[in-house]
């Protein structure tokens, strides 16, 4: 009687020798141990769904992450999903159970041996791995074109082959990914979900192919049957819209930061911030009498009003002028920084710099709110009256001689906020800016910002250390030092791709895979690049709930000339051509 599950399935017989060839084949892989599972569990004619689910529950395996994979499946619409491949098999017949149940729309391109399961072949678009030249390759690949293009959802592995060990990465690693995901996520309004599978086969998988790579294949039936009682963990990124892509890059280059996308799904590359030190939060302070703040600031010199507008006024001061406005600032601060996860826990945000350096603050004109602020210090006068003590950042970072700040009077930024009604407006930042370029006005000698941007705890880890590793150059590495570094390494594989693509201009990507709220590259950021602004170190602020900081450092009068009209106003031409002699 003959055998349900046969190589024959795929390689219809002719000969003699062709018989034979599949009896040995059919030993040698395994395969005739799997149709002795097969016949045992009467799984021949069942439904594809009804097949997986009968193959994963003989297998006994502990599928890990299945809820969050379907949860970030797009319901309607073209879609890839790529995978990388470690086992070689079981895992596309895991994933097409699980997509399959949100979209039944789902095709797989998969290894033609996976035509020997006749029950769950409706799933497949079948090619051959081993010979990607092969012509009968190309119906299947256009059928994936066309597919998606029809608003379908498409399963791919592109690596084409499974996972293998790679002496030069020292661990198991894949093949490059094959283009046709990068000209795949490329179709309009196609959205990309990248995959990371977790496992690995057997050792003895492992030892086989560095005799002869090729001979890995004869095991791959075998391996399917070792996984029993395997814990598979699936991790999976949020899905990338076609437009998020760089367009300037090729499918090749779109298939390696697919491949990238892939890894920092990667379980052993998760992390998770310590508990925050702060057990409990103590009330925030009463907002202080509109009546007061009036007064203090109507007693300030007009000289320090930097601008006014009819909603708005920009002031600076000094907490001697203007005790009860900074008490409100720091109130303020708290709690926008609690939003944040970076509050102090206390009654308001402050620290013994509040006293010595100067406030630049916001406020509206109807009801005479303050709604933003920025704590700026003017290194010169606080290092000659205190040392390197008297600046905040040297908590942070120990400054070589080549710093700026070393070199001559800079302005040290940090502990800005603007109140949530603000936050997504354009308007506040603008403000802000404009009252920080009006303050160097004033002040011609300070040519150089430096300071911090908050990364808060709110972002992924994973995403903390890919702002760091795509801002920050060796070069301005090179001349300064975090005291509390933050000690979490770069995955090898986005390593990889960095040296061939600019990460920086592919970051946003990686952080729409990474981050479950969309959370994109931090405005200030975003702000301090059109600045042309240097990057120099990721520190931990231990004062600021263990906070991230990314250090950078902008030569003001060297910005845009668009940017540098707008913050200063029409003294920029003055301020940018200062000179001290």
């Amino acid at each position: 009687m003959q055998r349900a599950i046969s190589i024959r399935n795929i390689s219809p017989e002719s000969n003699f020798g062709n018989k034979v060839l599949i009896w040995f084949l059919d030993r040698l892989l395994g395969i005739k141990k799997m149709d002795a599972l097969y016949r045992k569990h009467k799984m021949q004619g069942l439904s594809k769904e009804d097949f997986s689910d009968r193959l994963i529950q003989i297998l006994e395996l502990d599928i890990r992450g299945k809820e969050e994979l379907q949860r970030k499946i797009p319901k309607t619409g073209p879609i890839v999903i790529a995978s990388n491949h470690p086992f070689g098999g079981i895992e596309g017949v895991i994933l097409a159970r699980i997509i399959g149940e949100v979209r039944p729309d789902l095709k797989v391109l998969a290894n033609k041996g996976l035509g020997i399961f006749k029950e769950i072949s409706d799933y497949f678009i079948f090619t051959n791995p081993l010979s990607p030249n092969d012509p009968k390759n190309g119906p299947s690949l256009r059928q994936c074109v066309k597919h998606v293009q029809s608003q379908g959802a498409l399963l791919i592995f592109p690596a084409g082959k499974v996972s293998y060990y790679q002496k030069a990465k020292s661990g198991i690693s894949e093949h490059l990914w094959n283009k046709l995901v990068g000209r795949l996520v490329s179709i309009d309004q196609c959205q990309y979900v990248p995959i990371f599978i977790n496992g690995k086969n057997s050792p003895a998988f492992y030892r086989i192919e560095k005799v002869y790579f090729k001979l890995r294949m004869l095991l791959l039936g075998r391996e399917l049957l070792n996984k029993t009682g395997a814990k598979i963990v699936i991790n999976t990124g949020r899905a990338i819209k076609e437009k998020q892509f760089d367009k300037q890059l090729n499918h090749t280059d779109k298939a390696m930061l697919c491949r990238a996308l892939s890894y920092a799904q990667e379980q052993s590359w998760r992390y998770q911030w310590p508990a925050d030190a702060v057990i409990g939060q103590l009330p925030i302070i009463e907002e202080i009498k509109t009546e007061r703040l009036v007064t203090e600031v109507d007693a300030l010199p007009s000289g320090q009003l930097l601008l006014q507008n009819r909603d708005y006024s920009v002031y600076f001061g000094y907490q001697s002028q203007l005790p009860g406005v900074v008490q409100e600032i720091t109130r303020l601060r708290e709690i926008v920084f609690r939003m944040h996860n970076e509050g102090s826990g206390q009654p308001v945000d402050t620290d013994e710099f509040d006293a010595t350096y100067t406030h630049l603050f916001i406020i509206k004109n109807v009801g005479h709110k303050i709604v933003g602020a920025y704590r700026i210090g003017f290194t010169d006068k606080l290092t000659e009256k205190q040392g390197p003590a008297g600046l905040y950042l040297q908590k942070m970072f120990n400054f070589k001689p080549s710093f700026a700040n070393q070199q001559g009077p800079c302005m040290e930024m940090g502990r800005s906020f603007l109140i949530p009604e603000m936050q997504g407006s354009y308007q506040g930042l603008l403000l802000l800016w404009k009252g920080i370029g009006r303050l160097a006005a004033k002040f011609p000698q300070y040519r150089t910002l430096y300071g911090t941007v908050s990364i808060s705890k709110l972002f992924d880890p994973r995403s903390v250390k890919l702002i760091a590793q795509a801002f920050i150059d060796d070069k301005s590495a090179t001349q300064v030092e975090p005291v509390n570094s933050f000690e979490f390494n770069s995955h090898g594989e986005i390593d990889d791709i960095a040296t061939k693509i600019n990460l920086r201009e592919q970051l946003s990507a990686f952080l729409t895979s990474i981050e479950d709220d969309g959370k994109d590259i931090p405005v200030l950021a975003r702000q301090y690049l059109k600045m042309g602004a240097k990057f120099h170190a990721l520190g931990i602020d231990k004062s600021f709930n263990h906070t991230p900081g990314l250090l950078l450092s902008v030569h003001f009068p060297s910005a845009p000339e668009k940017l540098l009209k707008l913050y200063v106003g029409e003294n920029y031409k003055a301020y940018r051509d200062w000179d001290a002699s």
